[in-house]
């Protein structure tokens, strides 16, 4: 079968001279050269390309200097050991590999790769639409090779294995997270003897590193929908193996009558509600956690119920530990602690009458996080109840309101003592020690109550005015 690339890639002139100068190149190497993966996929499916994947059939590295070259650009990146070539040329990131195979061993962390014809390489890929291939040398433009009917599939949105999906998986287990992802991205279904598959053979995603599966996780999380993707990991039973501590949270308990909501499926209806709201990738990892701490808080008192008291600041101490197991950037995880542990925070005073005071102190605890924790904390109502969630947004936008204009009027965007420790030690003639933080922190405190306003001035007279009274707390409270 024929393809007509140019009308494939119609108003994408920058590819198509792209595809022609490597076709080209491959037929001037007596290389079989073809688009595969992603490439083909995208276009059939009317998506921008970004990554360009160039399977010959030869040695990619030394074609990948040679292209390089003739597109004036570089430097090549080279992974010997797997025939692989990184090619960065704007706008489009190529990678040009020698046909190959990979093969996980039973406990390996690393695949053996052996290299190989088109047809085998095809067959050794993950999914059916993902084994397609277009040759773009000048004599064979357009042959378009389709062994396993991905074409088809992509017409039915199906994942589908090329191979025995159980083999397809063994080969390499980070191919079960990687359907989960498409069915999150595509919202596609998981063909039944591949999801079967995935069940049986989830143990085997322990060989793969978590930096690679962290990187399925956060394509899952940055979908339109993730509770697809997360619902699918929970069910396959990945989600045990990879996040123990959010698949803990799923079921019910009941006693004497009282139940509590599912915090599982609670907690995958605020990750799809930030992901409506946000393309933030922090405060879509801060709502799959914000009741991380639930499970191990959650207590039974028989005239009250159920109760998760702590929970936020029990989750942020646990994340910790979970942000370094999924190997996250440490400022990240800094923010999705603060995140987590002030997530009760703006519905406490969402509920209240919204006074400055506790304005002024969320303000300052939150930080530059405040409006990322306010669009979580807008996500975080699920109630069925319509009437109830809207007075809640309306109580959040009187929040959002009053922040902006205690923020202007108090100038709290870098909030601390007007007032610096060394004239704090000169105006009561002490020396330096845990005294001086003492009195900062009292100035502080009458600044977000409100008792004085935030100026150096106003401050540093309150300071010798009530220079015995303060002394005197100061010296109290170490």
């Amino acid at each position: 079968m024929k393809i007509d690339i140019d009308h494939l890639f119609s108003g994408q002139d920058e590819l198509i001279h792209c595809l022609h100068i490597i076709g080209q190149k491959g037929e001037n190497a007596g290389y079989e050269t073809y688009i595969v993966g992603g490439i083909v996929r995208d276009a059939f499916m009317g998506k921008a390309i970004t990554d360009l994947d160039v399977v010959v059939i030869g040695d990619a590295l030394t074609f990948a200097e040679n292209l390089a070259k003739g597109l004036k650009t570089g430097p090549v990146v080279k992974f010997e050991q797997f025939g692989t070539a990184m090619i960065p040329y704007k706008p489009f990131r190529i990678e040009v590999v020698t046909a190959r195979k990979e093969v996980y061993q039973q406990d390996s962390r690393k695949p053996d790769v052996t290299f190989t014809d088109l047809t085998e390489d095809l067959r050794r890929r993950d999914f059916t639409f993902n084994a397609m291939a277009i040759d773009i040398r000048p004599k064979h433009y357009g042959n378009f090779y389709d062994p396993f009917n991905g074409i088809r599939d992509l017409k039915v949105a199906v994942i589908r294995t090329p191979l025995d999906p159980e083999e397809t998986f063994y080969d390499d287990p980070l191919r079960m997270m990687r359907a989960i992802r498409f069915a999150s991205q595509f919202s596609y279904r998981i063909a039944d003897t591949a999801f079967e598959a995935i069940k049986k053979m989830a143990e085997r995603i322990k060989i793969i590193s978590m930096e690679r599966v962290r990187d399925e996780l956060i394509k899952i999380l940055m979908s339109s929908k993730p509770s697809i993707g997360l619902i699918l990991m929970e069910n396959t039973g990945l989600m045990p193996l990879i996040l123990p501590e959010i698949s803990a949270m799923k079921g019910i308990d009941e006693k004497n009558g009282f139940g509590h909501k599912d915090v599982f499926y609670h907690t995958i209806q605020v990750v799809d509600n930030v992901a409506a709201l946000t393309d933030n990738l922090t405060i879509r990892l801060g709502a799959l956690f914000h009741d991380v701490g639930k499970p191990p808080t959650k207590r039974f008192y028989p005239n009250q119920g159920w109760t998760f008291h702590g929970h936020e600041e029990t989750g942020a101490r646990m994340f910790e530990v979970i942000g370094r197991h999924l190997k996250l950037p440490g400022r990240q995880i800094k923010e999705i602690r603060k995140l987590i542990r002030l997530h009760l925070r703006p519905i406490a005073i969402a509920g209240e009458e919204v006074t400055d005071s506790a304005v002024r102190r969320l303000r300052v605890e939150a930080g530059d996080s405040i409006y990322n924790l306010l669009t979580l904390c807008r996500a975080d109502i699920t109630s069925k109840n319509p009437e109830k969630v809207r007075q809640y947004q309306k109580n959040f936008n009187e929040v959002e309101n009053r922040i902006i204009t205690v923020e202007e009027k108090d100038k709290l965007r870098a909030f601390q003592s007007p007032v610096r420790g060394d004239e704090i030690m000169q105006f009561y003639g002490i020396k330096p020690g845990p005294l001086v933080g003492k009195i900062k922190s009292l100035i502080e405190t009458a600044i977000l109550d409100g008792i004085i306003p935030n100026d150096y001035d106003t401050a540093k007279n309150w300071l010798m005015e009530n220079k015995d009274e303060l002394l005197k707390k100061a010296s109290e409270s170490q």
